[in-house]
Formats: structure tokens, C-alpha cells, sequence
């Protein structure tokens, strides 16, 4: 991971991981490919909104943490869930089901930059493509956490 800046804001990426990281926009950009995504969305509070993102798969970035599961049983990854928080206490759930290519892959993007605008100063965002609704798009992440649904026998 590259040298973490002061200026920009950064997240933890934690839980049952065997590499737990602390991430900043930059470090998002640098290592992993970066997507690109055309999204539209009905917010309640702003109407119907649309926005380019671009950032690595929210499945990629966890991979590379190495998450605990196996990843040759589907069974095991099927259990964990993701919890993610933003800046302003906004928080979602996603289940790795949702993200795993053996399931329904959806692309869920960590936004490094909306619009052509890199979200430095203000975070990455979680963006969910597939939602109708705004949601679970989550601005200035400030928390990832990966764990089982049920936590089994350790």
C-alpha cells in the first residue's frame, strides 16, 4: 500500500480478515483496477440523480485483505456479510453473496472518483449499481467490516 497522506480521509477495513487494512482514495486508485459505472438513482431527499463513478470492486479490495472464509466452499461464503459506515453515520449491509461471481457478481464499486472529480477530500463512496434508490450508496467511508452472519465454532 502506498504512504498515507494527512490530507485525505481514509477508512479500516476490518473484521475476520488475515490482512486488516487502514485505505485512502489514493491507495484504492493505485492498487487495484479501476471500473467504470453510469448510475441512476432515485434519492428521497433530491430526486433522481445520475453520476459516473470509477473505482476497484468492493470484492476486490476485500480479497486482497483476505477474508476468512474458504474460498472454494460457496456454503462458507455465503455466511459473511459486510458492514459499511460513512462519515456521517450512515451505515448499509451487503452480503459477500451479493459481490461473489458465483452468485449475482454485482459490481459494487469503492468510488474513487464521481463525475471525473476525485473524491480525495471527501472519501470514497460505496455504490451499489443495481439499487433503484440511493440507499445504500454510503459518502466518506469511514469503516468496512466482513464477519459471518451466524459466527460459527472457532
Amino acid at each position: 500500500m502506498s504512504r498515507l497522506s494527512t490530507h485525505t480521509r481514509r477508512f479500516t477495513l476490518r473484521g475476520e480478515l488475515l490482512r486488516p487494512a487502514t485505505l485512502s482514495v489514493g491507495d484504492l486508485r493505485e492498487g487495484w483496477e479501476q471500473h467504470r459505472t453510469e448510475v441512476s438513482f432515485d434519492c428521497a431527499s433530491k430526486g433522481p440523480q445520475g453520476h459516473l463513478f470509477e473505482g476497484p470492486l468492493l470484492r476486490e479490495v476485500v480479497i486482497g485483505a483476505g477474508p476468512a472464509f474458504d474460498p472454494r466452499r460457496r456454503k462458507d461464503r455465503s455466511r459473511y456479510l459486510l458492514a459499511v459506515t460513512g462519515g456521517d453515520g450512515h451505515h448499509t449491509v451487503l452480503s459477500w453473496a451479493e459481490l461473489d461471481a458465483d452468485f449475482t457478481n454485482t459490481p459494487v464499486l469503492l468510488a474513487t472518483r464521481m463525475d471525473g472529480r476525485p473524491l480525495d477530500a471527501e472519501g470514497s463512496q460505496l455504490v451499489v449499481p443495481s439499487d433503484r434508490c440511493g440507499a445504500r450508496y454510503i459518502s466518506a467511508i469511514t469503516s468496512i467490516w466482513i464477519g459471518q452472519a451466524i459466527p460459527g465454532p472457532r
